[in-house]
């Protein structure tokens, strides 16, 4: 049992410095896109650049914070319906979602985010845009994004199972 409150541990804590690691994204995007405003509506020289590179960030910075995410319980939940109902039945329905939604989801993401990362890697890819920056860096964001969602599911599915099996709330 230590052995797995260790490994959960370990999770919880990947993902706190995946998480608060690509939060910096947020001040370089912060940054770009005031400096595009600046160029365009102060000097009348729009950038070529910013749109890219924007939403490069935007996409890390969601796809690499998502195990973050859902390690603080801030995904999206029915808390109409959902916060009426008691630890174990939350703990069930959790197990039951993940198996049936989440497990699916991302390995459909995983699998398909992969293929498309690799043929950007092997490819050296670039994009298609006059300033053409690569691309495959940020295509390898999507898995390993996924990844780290899918460790941080798995993490949650096993202290879900405890809370069914046992009763009651699962300590760290």
């Amino acid at each position: 049992m230590e052995k797995i409150t260790k490994i959960l541990r370990f999770v919880d804590s990947l993902s706190e410095w995946t998480g608060k690691a690509v939060s910096f994204f947020i001040f370089a995007l912060a940054a770009i896109v005031g400096y595009e405003v600046v160029m365009r509506y102060v000097f009348n020289r729009p950038t070529v650049w910013v749109n890219d590179l924007s939403a490069m960030f935007f996409g890390t910075f969601i796809i690499i914070g998502g195990a973050y995410t859902l390690r603080d319980g801030g995904h999206v939940n029915m808390d109409v319906i959902y916060g009426r109902f008691s630890s174990k039945r939350k703990a069930f329905f959790d197990l039951f979602t993940f198996v049936i939604l989440t497990l699916p989801f991302l390995g459909v993401m995983l699998w398909m985010g992969w293929g498309t990362a690799w043929k950007s890697l092997i490819t050296l890819e670039r994009d298609s845009t006059q300033w053409g920056p690569p691309i495959y860096p940020f295509r390898l964001m999507l898995p390993l994004g996924a990844f780290l969602i899918l460790l941080q599911a798995l993490a949650k599915f096993v202290r879900d199972l405890m809370i069914v099996i046992k009763g009651g709330e699962e300590g760290n």
